[in-house]
């Protein structure tokens, strides 16, 4: 089986956001990622880590938008100031909690324009940051209407263009069913740029099992092909967490 990480952003909704941690850890993860960990202290989230013994994989930029802050303005013609200055705010909190990779938002926007601020801001990111791995994410419009991000061609176009080692994509099967329908074909054409998998059951966006992605035949096709990222349970439990975590035993 893959390596699994809790996301807790989602997971155990029940507890405070630093005692899920120690909860993540209890129910048998080695790894964790945070969304928006903006809004609490960096080092008292570093020592969540270090006592549990847990590696952090990813938190998202801009900061913040957990509080209805806009989803990202890295493909906004015109904020590529804002990108920039918010993008060395990222780094700062980057630097205590050492996450693999940092997820960057396009946001919300469309047109030629867009791809091309995109692509120029993703290409400074990546200088900016030569030892940090960045991912991009193709988000369904259904969840986050007129995202700017959210077919695979238009993110496989914008890597090609950046062509920068430590920028790669960021596959949710979750919103691949959502944008194709097809996850082993989105994953045949798009898997090998992929350095961070998510995973939701369809629909509902509940435990990955059931459902509408056959997620036994996903994580066997992994491990097939020697993905050697984690994959993240970034999902809505059902009831509680614990309870639904059959399909990770």
């Amino acid at each position: 089986m893959p390596k699994f990480c809790a996301n807790l952003s989602w997971l155990f909704p029940e507890l405070p956001l630093m005692d899920r941690f120690k909860a993540a850890k209890e129910a048998g993860f080695d790894a964790v990622e945070v969304l928006f960990p903006y809004d609490c202290a960096a080092q008292e989230m570093r020592d969540q880590l270090v006592w549990n013994s847990l590696t952090f994989v990813l938190m998202n930029y801009p900061p913040p938008n957990a509080t209805g802050g806009p989803q990202g303005f890295a493909a906004v013609p015109g904020l590529e100031d804002r990108f920039r200055r918010d993008f060395d705010r990222a780094l700062r909190f980057a630097h205590v909690l050492k996450p693999r990779h940092i997820h960057i938002m396009a946001g919300v926007a469309d047109g030629p324009e867009a791809e091309a601020t995109f692509t120029e801001n993703l290409r400074w990111a990546a200088a900016r940051a030569p030892g940090q791995s960045l991912t991009i994410e193709p988000i369904n419009r259904h969840d986050k209407p007129g995202y700017f991000l959210h077919d695979y061609d238009t993110a496989a176009r914008v890597l090609d263009a950046v062509a920068a080692p430590n920028l790669a994509l960021q596959f949710d099967a979750y919103h691949a069913h959502r944008i194709t329908g097809d996850v082993p074909g989105a994953w045949a054409a798009h898997g090998h740029r992929a350095a961070h998998v998510q995973v939701a059951g369809f629909p509902g966006r509940h435990e990955p099992q059931g459902g509408e992605i056959d997620y036994p035949a996903f994580f066997a096709r992994l491990d097939a092909e020697g993905y050697a990222g984690w994959v993240s349970a970034e999902y809505a439990p059902a009831a509680a967490t614990a309870e639904g975590l059959g399909w990770l035993r």
